[in-house]
């Protein structure tokens, strides 16, 4: 596999991007900033995955919100 040095996303995996946000926001806030479903109306990480998994859209959204995530603190360092 090719270095992918300026993709935040290189290494990460969807379980671990939705764990974190989870952690950081909780599955209410989450279902705020990004208005889907499965985060909003009984929400597991196993649903949730499942949910990202066949949804790009959905998945591009989550992602987003974890690249502004760590980049919003990276500036408050």
């Amino acid at each position: 596999m090719a270095e992918q040095p300026n993709n935040p996303l290189h290494g990460q995996t969807l379980k671990s991007i939705v764990e974190e946000l989870e952690s950081e926001f909780g599955w209410d806030h989450m279902g705020y900033l990004v208005n889907i479903n499965c985060f909003k109306n009984n929400p597991t990480l196993k649903s949730s995955l499942t949910f990202l998994r066949k949804t790009p859209w959905a998945r591009a959204k989550v992602e987003n919100l974890w690249i502004e995530r760590i980049y919003q603190f990276s500036k408050d360092k």
